[in-house]
């Protein structure tokens, strides 16, 4: 029994040993993913908020107390109509004032257009009739003199009432030239009367700045009055947003302003709908960058109809599609070896050919946070090594890694499906 006990020992012992020299021999397990051609997408990712084409306050050209207001805050209001109403009283009577005013200037005018211009005429012809008749008193008078019918102091007496009544003439003569149509008469009350019209106008349009109406269709976003206060001009009372294409304003860091073009398609979510994606395009990038911060303003405009969620100044995430491959060979990042700057296109990996670790040479094409288009040095079906365990040259067993596995970010439903688990995006803040 004690040798079959020996010998029972010393196999387990060679069979220990054969484990472990099996096991010394046997090649390390490394983790790999495999190279397909599947589609590649760089995309930048920001924050933004919801801006109307035009936002503008309403106030009061008018120190008044207000009446009422007539509209809400959200409201819909159509252009021209009434905001609010201010206490008018006083600029209903100041109307009523120029109003009489203006009646009594065309009065006067129409008055010298007719019976003055009559009455002028009728004294210019007394006048001249007058002075006829003195004329001929003079000279008769001359001629009795000259025969001594009559004294001298006679003929003197003839001629002052002939230079009385050519005074006269001349006088009646300058009324029916004053109350003609271009006489001085009748071109000051020509000018009273459009001095009335005018303050006839500016007390109607007064009493019109009365009513604050909208200046277009607009939704109202803030209501910053309540009837009873007193309010002078340059005072905020309402704030509208015009009715127009509503628009995203984005502050992007400068860095990735060579990632953005006009046209460049993006995804729109709001924190708050975030089962609602809306479609987008870049229509603007500003040509100056804010020195303070760093960053570009990026405008971008809905492709459909604005949901009725969206409110003015909402923040908004965005995803920008910057650049796209439909089908390419890619590799992570994380599997280079030897890359250089982002925006060197060589680098190399290691493969497993035969069970053994080789060294290829890449040249890279589009990349983003976490992969790379291989444009030369891989095929489909090549194993790229991942981590740092092993050796050029070295034995190894490859342990499979999903694509998947290695990405971070998943990209939103409509931008390329599940062929685009290789891609990911440049994320940023405001």
């Amino acid at each position: 029994m004690t040798r079959r006990r020996w010998t029972i020992l010393l196999m387990l012992l060679l069979l220990l040993a054969a484990s472990l020299a099996w096991l010394a021999w046997r090649a390390p397990l490394v983790d790999a993913v495999t190279v397909r051609a599947a589609p590649l997408l760089r995309s930048v990712q920001f924050s933004a908020r919801v801006a109307a084409l035009t936002r503008v306050d309403v106030g009061s050209t008018l120190t008044a107390r207000v009446a009422q207001v007539l509209v809400r805050q959200g409201q819909i209001v159509r252009q021209g109509e009434p905001l609010v109403r201010l206490e008018a009283d006083e600029w209903r009577a100041a109307l009523t004032q120029a109003q009489a005013a203006q009646t009594q200037a065309a009065a006067r005018l129409a008055g010298l257009r007719s019976s003055g211009r009559a009455q002028a005429q009728a004294a210019l012809q007394q006048a001249q009739a007058t002075v006829l008749a003195a004329q001929v008193d003079v000279a008769r008078t001359r001629q009795l003199v000259e025969q001594q019918f009559l004294s001298p102091a006679r003929l003197d007496e003839a001629q002052r009432a002939l230079s009385v009544a050519q005074a006269a003439q001349a006088a009646a003569t300058a009324q029916v030239q004053a109350n003609a149509e271009t006489g001085s008469d009748t071109a000051q009350a020509q000018a009273q009367w459009v001095a009335a019209v005018a303050s006839t106008q500016a007390a109607q349009a007064r009493l019109a700045q009365t009513v604050l109406r909208a200046p277009a269709s607009a939704q109202v976003l803030a209501r910053l009055v309540e009837p009873g206060q007193i309010v002078q001009p340059g005072r905020a009372l309402l704030s509208l947003a015009l009715q127009g294409p509503t628009q995203l304003k984005a502050q992007v860091d400068e860095r990735f302003l060579a990632q953005l073009a006009i046209g460049q398609r993006a995804s729109v979510v709001a924190d708050a709908f975030a089962q609602q994606r809306l479609a987008a395009r870049v229509t603007e990038i500003a040509p100056a960058v804010d020195a303070q911060r760093g960053a570009v303003e990026v405008t971008l405009a809905l492709e459909d109809a604005p949901p009725d969620f969206l409110r003015e100044d909402m923040t908004l995430s965005v995803e920008v599609q910057t650049a796209r491959r439909a089908q390419v060979l890619s590799v992570p990042l994380s599997a280079l070896r030897g890359a250089a700057a982002p925006g060197d296109d060589a680098a190399s990996v290691w493969v497993a050919v035969d069970g053994r670790a080789q060294a290829r040479a890449l040249r890279l094409g589009l990349r983003n946070l976490q992969a790379a288009e291989v444009l030369s040095g891989l095929q489909p079906g090549d194993a790229v090594l991942l981590g740092d365990g092993v050796r050029l040259g070295q034995r190894l067993r490859v342990r499979p890694v999903p694509a998947d596995a290695l990405t971070a970010t998943v990209l939103p439903a409509g931008n390329g499906g599940a062929g685009d688990a290789s891609a990911l995006s440049n994320a940023m803040g405001r």
